[in-house]
């Protein structure tokens, strides 16, 4: 635990990932309501926010493979140069229907961007501080978007124009930051390990216990201040906060243990308290049971991605980092939009309760699913390893 894990570059990393999601969380919420301006319905408005989900979950597996292949640096100043263009492009675009087929493209950039920032961050924290450095570099862009929200709607007074420029000018920064960073040197293996798949499909297949739990995720962050209004709770940002707050408290502590008792020891329970969390919610949207699910889901949540992010690296390989975070990035995302938009139409036929109780049984199989799955991708990998050393024993003179 003596390796060092803040260093020069550790910071810049938390400075980029502060800009890259004080520029996005600006413009998201913002967005909405430019659409209804040009014309567009809810519906349409909605659309902005679950096409970049959904365009950024088809595309990681691919765009983090490019960058294991091109380099971490590279796509970053790629995808950071291309949004800056989107953000101006959506300054002067007339048409809502334009908007929603741009932000289409914008989604695959914005998950290149992900992959590749959290490719490279890997690559430069020790491997006994996995979790406590990714837990660490978390906190910047939950700090981004504890404010994000609050600046772009104030920068929105003046017009739409006004803050895309502003958004760009962010994600010029942004840029430059990218190209400030040194280039790392691309992973190879020789020529008989080498995988030629796009995708990481070992990881994939895990990575859908992310899609069980972020399901709920997807619900509290559209969902919860509607449940406090509709309860008459004050203030009706009061489980964001709370769990804002408890996600900036136990993250840095709780990486700390993945890393010196084990990823899947901590992870397990992490599992339990998002579907106890989630349950909460199921017996009233007072405060009392916000502010309890809060703090339970919170403490779950907060810790579940890195240590699973963490548990994953140690049994990929370095030239494949990139497209591992895709695959995570693919289902974690999936689950967001889904749950956004499934609850959404349980709540309108079914109420809140039976959205969140929902929520709380499809988390409740996260549990079951990871042993299971992860049972049978170790079996997998050690046969292959045994038929290949079997292979290697047969061909030698």
């Amino acid at each position: 635990m003596s390796e060092r894990l803040f260093t020069p570059r550790f910071f810049v990393m938390c400075g980029y990932s502060f800009t890259v999601f004080l520029s996005a969380f600006q413009l998201l919420p913002t967005a909405p309501f430019h659409i209804l301006a040009l014309g567009g319905g809810p519906s349409a408005a909605g659309l902005f926010l679950g096409i970049l989900t959904y365009a950024s979950a088809l595309s990681a597996p691919v765009t983090g493979t490019m960058s294991d292949r091109i380099g971490a640096r590279r796509v970053l100043l790629i995808a950071s140069v291309a949004i800056t263009a989107f953000s101006i492009a959506y300054a002067v675009i007339p048409d809502y229907r334009v908007m929603l087929a741009l932000v289409f493209v914008h989604g695959v950039f914005w998950s290149g961007l992900l992959t590749a920032s959290a490719a490279y961050m890997t690559n430069i924290l020790p491997e006994s501080r996995r979790a406590e450095g990714i837990a660490y570099w978390g906190l910047s862009t939950i700090a981004a978007i504890a404010v994000a929200p609050s600046i772009g709607f104030w920068v929105f007074q003046f017009g739409w124009p006004a803050l895309c420029l502003e958004t760009a000018a962010l994600n010029a920064v942004m840029a430059a930051i990218a190209w400030s960073l040194p280039s790392q040197k691309i992973a190879t293996v020789p020529a008989g390990q080498r995988s030629g798949r796009l995708i990481e499909w070992r990881v994939l297949v895990l990575s859908f216990t992310l899609f069980l739990y972020s399901f709920g995720y997807g619900g509290i962050t559209s969902f919860t201040a509607l449940y406090a209004d509709a309860n008459g709770t004050r203030p009706k940002g009061i489980y964001l906060t709370a769990l804002a707050l408890i996600i900036l408290v136990t993250r840095p502590l709780s990486g700390r243990l993945g890393d010196r008792f084990g990823y899947r020891r901590v992870f397990l329970p992490c599992l339990v308290l998002i579907t106890v969390g989630l349950a909460c919610l199921v017996f009233g949207g007072t405060r009392f049971w916000l502010v309890t699910s809060a703090i339970i889901f919170g403490a779950g949540f907060g810790t579940a991605y890195p240590v699973f992010a963490s548990y994953v690296m140690r049994h990929v390989g370095p030239d494949r980092r990139g497209a591992a975070f895709g695959a995570i990035l693919a289902c974690f995302d999936t689950g967001i939009g889904t749950g956004s938009t499934s609850m959404g139409w349980i709540i309108g036929r079914y109420g809140f309760a039976s959205a969140f109780g929902t929520a709380a049984a499809l988390s409740a199989f996260a549990v079951p699913y990871f042993l299971l799955a992860d049972r049978l991708l170790r079996n997998r990998a050690t046969e292959n390893s045994t038929r290949a050393a079997a292979d290697l024993t047969d061909r030698a003179p």
